[in-house]
């Protein structure tokens, strides 16, 4: 089966210092960077994701700034495809599905960033396209979030997200579990 690496939206303004810092962002891109390697390596292709934000107000991930730009520690080679997003979805208005479809691609392996916005509409919607779905829960993160009134911490978002996308759209594990099972 022709599998290929979605790496979603590991990008600056994610990182301390940035206009939008997440919880444990250097040590998922760290994870990315693990399994990056491994697809490198064993000649697999790897579609980096990068999402610009066109909204008027918006306040990180702007067109022509510093924020927008893949992270150094996954950054991407030449000879991979960069997909620009400007939709949680990452099928959503791109070439990624037209892009895949030309490698023959069946099974993704997707780790990144937002684990509560852009993996998971990105896996529900692969999962609706009928790919196979695997979803590398160490080599993603998020951020604390707010509902009515009360402090969500971001490993708790992360985690109840990761449960259900285990449930049905993917598999859920870790890097070393996925490098493993290779």
């Amino acid at each position: 089966m022709n599998k290929a690496l979605l790496i979603i939206d590991i990008q600056n303004d994610y990182f301390e210092k940035g206009k939008n810092p997440l919880v444990n962002s250097n040590e998922a891109s760290l994870k990315a960077k693990e399994i990056l390697t491994h697809f490198r390596k064993n000649k697999l292709p790897v579609f980096h994701i990068q999402h610009i934000n066109t909204k008027k107000d918006a306040t990180f991930f702007v067109c022509d700034t510093k924020g927008v730009n893949i992270h150094e520690n996954v950054a991407p080679l030449s000879s991979e495809i960069v997909i620009k997003k400007n939709f949680p979805n990452s099928f959503l208005k791109t070439k990624l599905q037209e892009e895949l479809e030309k490698k023959d691609i069946k099974e993704l392996v997707i780790c990144g960033m937002m684990s509560h916005m852009c993996i998971d509409s990105t896996t529900r919607a692969a999962f609706d396209l009928a790919y196979k779905c695997t979803v590398l829960n160490d080599a993603c993160t998020t951020k604390d979030l707010e509902f009515l009134g009360e402090k969500i911490p971001a490993k708790t978002v992360h985690n109840s997200y990761m449960a259900a996308l285990k449930s049905v759209f993917s598999q859920v594990i870790s890097v070393k579990e996925y490098i493993k099972e290779e």
